[in-house]
């Protein structure tokens, strides 16, 4: 367990060491060009796998942060009543809590401490989240936790960084392999995603249109938006 508490606590230095400022502020024209893309991304997922009926499917989003994920789903269709988000950080935890409606169970602290009854939810979300937990025994340990929660015919949705940053040590890339490791039960489909964003935010500068062009070549791509499915 001491392992798990000094993971947790990593964690939050190393979100403490980023000053990124407003370089992720949906108002900046390569943030926004992202986020449209991977909603469409979203739309098409849910389209393929037949979910329909979105307001039906209760959804846990680990790492919420300031709840901008979980404002999306909700205008996807999502009902509040069946959503739930858990963060570490207390500061992004009032931020989601501020901006997102009461009906919405948010939880504050760590997701391995959440008490979620086994088979209980049809998608667990996570986004850009294990790519920021350099210990492998605590991923090991929250993807299990995640498996758990998940009924038979319920998914893991996954969006993440698939190659590392050599300018951020405090992240790694999350490669199909450690998908795979992490859920060797899981039937994985997935497709990259995101334009490189300090190409994105280069070519962004000179038209938000060049965005759409340049991430045309998957090469270019740096994440991975995956659907990681539990047998029934």
């Amino acid at each position: 367990m001491s392992g798990h508490h000094d993971e947790a606590r990593a964690v939050a230095e190393r979100y403490a060491r980023r000053t990124a400022g407003d370089r992720y502020a949906p108002t900046q024209p390569d943030v926004w060009m992202t986020l449209q893309e991977r909603q469409r991304a979203l739309l098409r997922l849910f389209k393929r796998q037949g979910l329909d009926d979105l307001a039906a499917l209760r959804l846990l989003e680990v790492g919420c942060g300031a709840g901008g994920n979980l404002l999306e789903l909700l205008r996807l269709g999502f009902a509040p009543e069946h959503l739930i988000g858990a963060e570490l950080l207390p500061e992004r935890w009032a931020q989601a809590r501020r901006v997102l409606p009461p009906a919405l169970a948010l939880h504050e602290g760590d997701a391995l401490a959440l008490a979620l009854p086994a088979a209980s939810l049809d998608i667990v979300f996570v986004a850009t989240v294990f790519s920021s937990l350099l210990d492998d025994a605590y991923q090991q340990r929250l993807a299990d936790a995640m498996w758990a929660w998940l009924k038979p015919g319920g998914a893991v949705l996954w969006y993440d960084l698939r190659v590392d940053n050599p300018r951020n040590r405090d992240v790694r890339g999350m490669p199909l392999r450690r998908l795979r490791t992490l859920f060797p039960q899981g039937r994985l489909s997935s497709r990259r995603v995101t334009l490189a964003p300090p190409l994105a935010r280069a070519v962004c500068r000179l038209h938000p249109a060049l965005y759409t062009l340049l991430n045309t070549l998957p090469l270019l791509r740096t994440h991975v938006l995956a659907w990681i499915e539990k047998p029934r």
